[in-house]
């Protein structure tokens, strides 16, 4: 959902922009239809004016038709109007008590005591108006042949006018995003280690020119990373030569104390150098691909053999079934470091290894470690300077583990020192 994020906000904004707009052209429509009833339903004051003078003069029906002719309307017959009643639909009604004295009796000249119930119905019926009148005397039914129903047509041309241009708009904004989606999936791709993807993309626009920067800087890192490859490659091997020569040379000491303490010496560096190219390995993988499922007590078997440690001494308490995708031999090495780290310092020499919620642990016995988990795992450090260590074990570590999406934890429990290979949670989210 984050990596959606821009996408997500604008659709959110159109989908907030064309509610707003439908909400509003439907308060159009529905005041404007308002309006219209409201002044085509006035016209019923005419045909009842001429209906009560129908009445109240008893005039015939010929001269009550050409009344209602002057002013558009026509009677219907009475079951017709009944039918239209039924199936008809109401506009809008109106009930009041009209005095016979008011305006409609001044009107023809007739003074009446009382009142009269005066009901009046305006109906929509097969896109024509009718208007129902029903007093004390009688009822009838006209239809106006100059009305039609309300047609909000120039209204929904205009929403549709505006909404499309609105949906073109953010069509368009979402066409200019593309190049940045695209760049957002070049960028996980080196960010996986992918170091020959390319950013560079066509145009001067904004996202055009973060995308050549990005390309530049690229460029530049690739080159920085091949040098530096190149030169700690070249230096380790040209370092192995003169190592290899001194121990040679070692061997025709006279003095035995002389040949040890030089064996020694050219051991310790031998052993730097193999770490520096470890380290080397680690930090230049850039794929998974030689990454493959094992079984881990396969991986465990492996170390066991690179620490020349007696099997006695290494207790394994995992099922054979247990498999994890790793590089076979940086994760090997990483065990073997572990190994090593708790033959040095456990006081019975004895480690096991255990799998606890689905991940590595390894307990040995001894003192809890005097500064955080963090002094350790970083290059050259160590509790003591006599002791001998360059402290690129744990370092080398986690730099392994790092590499498997993998993080080294620490716990101390009675008397137990327990190292764990854990889940790196925060990538995983």
């Amino acid at each position: 959902m984050r990596r959606h994020a821009v996408l997500l906000t604008v659709l959110f904004a159109l989908f907030v922009t064309l509610v707003s707009v439908s909400y509003v052209f439907w308060q159009f429509y529905q005041l404007n239809y308002t309006r219209y009833v409201t002044n085509i339903f006035a016209k019923h004051s005419v045909i009842t004016q001429l209906f009560h003078e129908y009445q109240q003069n008893q005039s015939s029906t010929a001269i009550f038709d050409a009344n209602l002719a002057i002013y558009n309307l026509s009677a219907i017959p009475e079951k017709k109007a009944q039918q239209i009643l039924k199936i008809g639909k109401i506009l809008t009604q109106e009930s009041r008590n009209v005095r016979r004295n008011d305006d409609l009796a001044e009107n023809t000249n007739m003074m009446y005591q009382g009142s009269s119930r005066v009901k009046t119905v305006m109906l929509q019926y097969q896109n024509a108006i009718y208007f129902y009148i029903r007093t004390n005397m009688g009822s009838i039914m006209v239809i106006d042949s100059t009305l039609k129903p309300y047609k909000p047509w120039s209204l929904i041309s205009s929403y549709v006018s505006i909404t499309s241009i609105i949906i073109i708009s953010f069509m368009l904004i979402l066409q200019r995003l593309r190049p940045l989606i695209r760049l957002f999936q070049r960028i996980a791709l080196f960010g996986a280690g992918n170091l020959n993807v390319s950013f560079k993309v066509k145009g001067k626009d904004e996202i055009a020119v973060i995308a050549n920067e990005l390309e530049t800087a690229r460029l530049k890192i690739n080159s920085m990373l091949s040098a530096r490859t190149l030169f700690l490659r070249n230096i380790m091997h040209e370092l192995k030569t003169p190592i290899a020569k001194g121990t040679i040379a070692t061997q025709m000491l006279e003095s035995q104390k002389q040949r040890d303490r030089f064996t020694s010496i050219f051991g310790r560096l031998e052993t730097l150098v193999n770490d520096f190219a470890m380290i080397e390995e680690v930090t230049s993988l850039t794929s998974r691909k030689e990454f493959s499922e094992y079984r881990i007590v396969d991986i465990i078997d492996g170390a066991i053999d690179m620490s020349m440690v007696e099997p006695e001494h290494i207790e394994v308490d995992i099922k054979s079934s247990a498999k994890l995708v790793a590089n076979y031999r940086l994760y090997t090495t990483a065990i073997k470091n572990m190994i090593d780290n708790a033959m040095k310092y456990s006081p019975d020499k004895h480690i096991n290894i255990v799998i606890v919620d689905a991940e590595l642990c390894f307990e040995s016995k001894g003192a809890r470690l005097k500064y955080p988990l963090n002094f350790y795992i970083e290059p050259f450090t160590k509790e003591s300077s006599s002791q001998n260590s360059f402290g690129l074990g744990l370092y080398l570590v986690d730099s392994i583990l790092k590499a498997h999406k993998q993080v080294l934890a620490y716990e101390y429990d009675n008397g137990i020192n327990r190292f764990i290979f854990a889940r790196d949670t925060y990538k995983e989210s």
